[in-house]
């Protein structure tokens, strides 16, 4: 070694400055470079999760603005003090070294250069031939020639040897510390600076002891430069050094992958997340996990819907393939049964097309559509109630109804417009479609919601920071829209939640397969998902009690106070039920076929289907059950109103088919088809 620092130090003196340079400008160099490893980054920058490259190890880019200034010092000092004079060899260094060896008998210091440094790593070759020096001179001297310092300077940052799969500096930061290496104390750094010189040997969570003691010789050193002071060194020796690494970062694994598989040669991946709120959000579900049944799974969603931004997104309760719960499948993208969610978009549809109002009455007793017979969730009816109220309630029969007069076809190519991905199971929309006869997405219900706080205008969620898209025109009205979301925000925030004013509407898919809450305030959006990925059964799962209250937990991580809901816009019909043009009072539809309830009015005589002989008096009619007054009808008309016996007399004198009515005092009524020969 000797004989080769020496032999090294006057070939570069008697070369010659021409000579020299055209050696060097001849050289090759490393034709690929290493790959560095894969980052997920948050809006502002933050690492959510890294890969590590195909050998395993942990190799991340970085910049020289993004480490700390004081390492930068303390490793150039340390490493190679002439760093910014030399052109990659510096001769004094290596004059120095030889004199050294030779006058002691043994190598005393080092003449390699960071340069030098980072030209090994590129090639990865080793340091003891002459031949395999003698090539790390002449890259050096090229790589000097085609990168500026900080080029150098970043190259040797990202590759230096850390210890096991470590390299880089960020890694090891990461790794050691638990740290990204912008805010450095001297004793992290001097241990940075230790490293790379024997990684196997002084890793701190292989050989504490070593890892000490290498940290002191590097600080004692830089107190004879001046580049530290006693006192800060002294300080930085009683700070302790962890025999352990940490975890790299892992959060968002599912969007991760997603970005990561749809633009596979990006090396940077910059989300719309937040990195804090995520990881409140990740352990959100876990803790909400805790108790529940085995395989049991909860998705979550949460955005900003005035920009489409999704800032906390959880996949599922657990991400290894080897979890009971199949935590490796996003089911913020599975399709499923929405349960009573879609009925939102219902009543907004119907408003739009002049069916009803938030003050029109509707029915909810038993009905029939052909051999569909739709049922309450809890087998009850209310009768005749307002419909912004059979909203809150969630009831079934007012929005079939409803959805019976628009046409399913109508409420799918309103979630089309949405931007929803619906899928049916057979193919044909049917009546249940308002009550979850279709599949939708945990993301896809987040995006209708978002639309409904925006006035009824479609907004695409976004999760890829830059990406953005031009609304497409609306679905509903916006005044259908606020009527809508003033509805869901009079629902009184679920037993122990926070008492924050949320419009929010809860589901339970059939079977109790899913259990859902999705709401929003002034400016927040989020969706709840909750059940077994394989699509089993949660026995006792509802919306209401399961999702709902950890929906209004995630909101609270953002907004601990609800963004208060806008004002209705101009156009909005802000009227009682009696101020309400007539054909919006009640609603009824035309095709359904009620069961008529035990009291209702029945027509005694004459029976449906009877034929009478005409008579100078008319027709004797009779009335069973029901409430006085009674009104009669022939054919639609009027024939006596007020009526308050069971009996009366209608003057009917011509030949031919005549439908009678009679309705009650509560608008109950009954009809027979007659025929008058």
């Amino acid at each position: 070694m000797r004989f080769f620092a020496f032999v090294f130090a006057l070939f570069f003196v008697a070369l010659g400055r021409d000579a020299l340079d055209d050696w060097v400008a001849r050289t090759d160099l490393p034709s690929v470079l290493p790959e560095i490893s894969v980052e997920v980054r948050d809006r502002d920058d933050i690492l959510l999760r890294a890969y590590t490259v195909e050998d395993g190890r942990w190799r991340l880019s970085v910049g020289v603005d993004r480490v700390d200034q004081r390492y930068l010092d303390m490793l150039i000092a340390y490493e190679d003090k002439r760093f910014f004079e030399h052109q990659g060899v510096d001769p004094l260094a290596m004059l120095r070294a030889a004199k050294q060896a030779l006058i002691q008998g043994k190598v005393v210091s080092g003449a390699s250069t960071l340069t030098m440094q980072v030209a090994r790593l590129l090639e990865q070759s080793g340091t003891g031939a002459w031949h395999g020096k003698l090539r790390q001179i002449r890259v050096a001297l090229r790589l000097e020639q085609v990168l500026n310092k900080d080029e150098i300077l970043q190259l040797y940052l990202t590759l230096a040897p850390f210890g096991g799969n470590i390299e880089g500096v960020r890694a090891a930061s990461l790794s050691y510390f638990g740290k990204e290496p912008r805010r450095l104390t001297a004793a992290q750094a001097a241990l940075l600076v230790a490293l790379p010189q024997a990684p196997e040997a002084r890793r701190p969570d292989v050989d504490l002891k070593a890892a000490k003691k290498a940290r002191q010789v590097v600080l004692d050193r830089l107190i004879d430069t001046q580049t530290v002071s006693v006192e800060e060194a002294q300080s930085a020796h009683l700070e302790p050094v962890l025999a352990k690494r940490f975890r790299f970062p892992a959060y968002a694994p599912h969007l991760s992958d997603r970005a990561r598989s749809e633009d596979p040669e990006r090396a940077i991946h910059r989300l719309t997340l937040q990195a804090e709120l995520q990881k409140q959000a990740e352990k959100l579900v876990a803790s909400s996990l805790r108790g529940q049944a085995e395989h049991v799974s909860i998705a979550m969603v949460l955005a900003d819907h005035t920009s489409g931004e999704i800032i906390a997104h959880v996949g599922s309760g657990g991400f290894s393939d080897k979890d009971a719960r199949q935590g490796f499948i996003d089911m913020t993208r599975a399709l499923r049964s929405p349960g009573s969610t879609l009925k939102p978009l219902v009543y907004g549809l119907a408003f739009d097309q002049g069916l009803a109002h938030p003050s029109t009455l509707i029915n909810d007793r038993p009905v029939a559509f052909g051999n569909y017979a739709p049922q309450n969730f809890d087998g009850t009816f209310r009768g005749e109630l307002r419909v912004d109220e059979a909203l809150r309630l969630s009831l079934n029969i007012p929005v079939v109804l409803l959805t019976e007069e628009l046409g399913p076809a109508r409420l799918m190519n309103a979630l089309k417009k949405a931007g929803v991905t619906a899928k049916l199971p057979s193919g044909n929309a049917g009546l249940a479609v308002a009550l979850g006869g279709v599949g939708t997405s945990l993301e896809g219900l987040v995006q209708l919601y978002a639309g409904l706080a925006q006035g009824g205008q479609k907004q695409t969620l976004n999760w890829r920071k830059g990406s953005i898209e031009e609304s497409e025109g609306n679905f509903v009205s916006r005044a259908s829209a606020w009527q809508v979301s003033h509805i869901l925000a009079g629902l009184a925030p679920p037993r122990g939640a926070a008492n924050m004013r949320l419009a929010y509407k809860t589901g339970t898919s059939y079977g109790h397969r899913d259990a859902w809450a999705i709401g929003f305030d002034g400016r927040y959006v989020a969706g709840v998902w909750i059940g077994r990925p394989d699509g089993t059964p949660v026995p006792g799962a509802f919306g209401g009690e399961l999702a709902a209250p950890i929906l209004f937990e995630l909101v609270g991580l953002v907004s601990q106070q609800a963004v208060p809901l806008p004002p209705p816009p101009p156009e909005t019909l802000l009227l009682e039920t009696a101020e309400l043009p007539h054909p919006l009072r009640r609603f009824k539809g035309r095709r359904a076929i009620f069961e008529v309830p035990p009291d209702a009015p029945k027509m005694a005589f004459p029976p449906d289907g009877a034929r009478l002989a005409r008579t100078g008096v008319g027709v004797s009619v009779k009335v069973r059950d029901g409430r006085a007054p009674f009104t009669w009808l022939a054919n639609g008309a009027p024939i006596l109103t007020g009526v308050h016996t069971r009996e009366a007399q209608l003057p009917l004198m011509e030949e031919g088919f005549v439908q009678l009515s009679v309705i009650d005092k509560d608008g109950r009524a009954a009809r027979a088809t007659i025929r008058l020969d």
